[in-house]
């Protein structure tokens, strides 16, 4: 009898709710598209999810929700490039090669993480693995739907696979110093990469001499399966971009040097604390560079960096981003970019570019989100102020034309965490309360009111 008094509560709450179908229009904004410029006192028409048009005194079907941005920004969503949201453990440091495993298998929906990233303006971000492996695990791009329940729902939808390299004291203070295996040095983390790699060439010529094989004989005999070498493989045939954790200029470069000897061309290093001392190399690479603003001088080799890394990475012709890879940072990714207007002089759309479109192209997604263009994702986010300035408030973020953040209407209570250890007062009801409750229900349900 509970179990049945509880649907029938659920679905008297779920009639009241209003129907969010990715339907709407944003009228009078300022709207910065970061890729064709800024456009005063402009609408943007939203319809199932997608951005249906662009332009001045936009009109929409009767009942379609109107947002009014007189006064306000309208820009595209915010994109992390480095973030561990909607994730707990995110290390699997029992090898220094665990490509087989996947932080897609243990995405937390429910992360309250999420929801503040989104009150930052952020829409999606790119929930990675740790750093404690050479080569980690498999990450996922996802799309900050909070309020679902189910983990794929997060997903992006036909992202491109990623994965997690990194380079350094991590993957030397795990392994080498912690378990007195490879990598121990330096030169050890190139190793474990040519190693790596090898084997998967290895691996794919015994896969190719079966298919071969097989064609005359029946009763050819398969290699055996290894996810392992699987997800290298994939790695060699450029069906996965490698991100990679990284700080000095030296592996940078050595990091390079490997990719070329193996054929791979889709890396993307991710802090890249030196990238200035290499950015040609990595303009004429093809590699991304995903950076700190101004973080640097938290361990030894992280000691010297500059906050013109961004401005110099980009005027060199890199596709570069900031990031945050930090619960709390990420709110404030458009006060990062500002800085580089402190610090190199970028102009808005360039400082725009770096938490927008260039993340986008970094995680292979830019033909979707990243930018304000007709027929893309309606990920978007408005703010009360230019975002570069320090003065700017995020209004709404809307992800999937479907409104996630709104500073005016969200209860208080939803930047909340909720504490498991914490005692919470019991509430009793008495039974004559029980029964009115109980005969307001059956009204609702059974005589048609609300």
């Amino acid at each position: 009898m509970r179990s049945i008094i509880l649907l029938l509560l659920f679905g008297i709450i779920a009639s009241w709710l209003p129907a969010q179908e990715g339907t709407l229009l944003i009228k009078n904004g300022t709207v910065l598209t970061v890729t064709n410029g800024t456009l005063e006192n402009t609408d943007v028409l939203v319809a199932d999810g997608k951005i249906r048009r662009i332009g001045k005194s936009l009109s929409a079907p009767a009942g379609t929700l109107t947002i009014d941005a007189t006064g306000q920004f309208v820009m595209p969503g915010i994109i992390d490039a480095h973030s561990h949201l909607a994730l707990d453990g995110v290390n699997e440091a029992t090898n220094p090669v665990t490509a087989e495993v996947w932080v897609g298998d243990a995405l937390d929906p429910l992360d309250v993480g999420i929801y503040r990233a989104l009150a930052g303006g952020v829409t999606a971000s790119h929930a990675m693995h740790g750093s404690a492996n050479a080569i980690g695990g498999q990450c996922e791009t996802i799309k900050h739907r909070y309020g679902v329940y189910n983990p794929n729902e997060l997903r992006m939808e036909g992202a491109p696979r990623t994965i997690k390299f990194a380079l350094g004291e991590n993957p030397m203070r795990v392994h080498g110093e912690g378990r007195n295996i490879m990598p121990r040095t330096r030169m050890g983390v190139e190793q474990v990469f040519r190693n790596a790699f090898s084997e998967a060439k290895v691996y794919m010529a015994a896969q190719e001499k079966y298919e071969q094989e097989r064609r005359s004989n029946a009763n050819a005999v398969p290699p055996k399966y290894d996810r392992r070498m699987e997800t290298l493989a994939d790695i060699l045939r450029g069906d996965i971009i490698i991100h990679c954790h990284s700080y000095r200029a030296d592996e940078i470069a050595m990091l390079m040097e490997v990719c070329k000897d193996f054929g791979v061309d889709r890396l993307c290093f991710q802090h890249v604390n030196e990238g200035f001392k290499v950015a040609p190399e990595l303009a004429d690479f093809g590699a991304g560079a995903s950076v700190f603003a101004d973080w640097w001088a938290y361990k030894f080799e992280v000691y010297y960096s500059t906050a013109y890394n961004a401005a110099i990475l980009s005027k060199n012709g890199v596709v570069t981003s900031i990031n945050s890879d930090d619960s709390e940072l990420i709110r404030h990714l458009y006060h990062e970019a500002a800085k580089t207007q402190r610090y190199g002089g970028l102009s808005d759309d360039e400082a725009l570019a770096l938490i927008t479109i260039n993340p986008a192209k970094q995680l292979g997604i830019a033909e979707r989100t990243g930018s304000l263009e007709v027929g893309k994702d309606a990920d978007i986010a408005i703010f009360s102020a230019h975002p570069l300035s320090v003065y700017a408030i995020p209004q709404k973020t809307i992800v999937d034309g479907v409104i996630r953040f709104d500073i005016e209407n969200d209860p208080d209570d939803m930047r909340l965490d909720v504490n498991p250890a914490e005692d919470v007062p019991a509430v009793y009801l008495h039974t004559e309360e029980i029964d009115n409750c109980m005969e307001g229900v059956f009204e609702q349900l059974f005589m048609g009111e609300k």
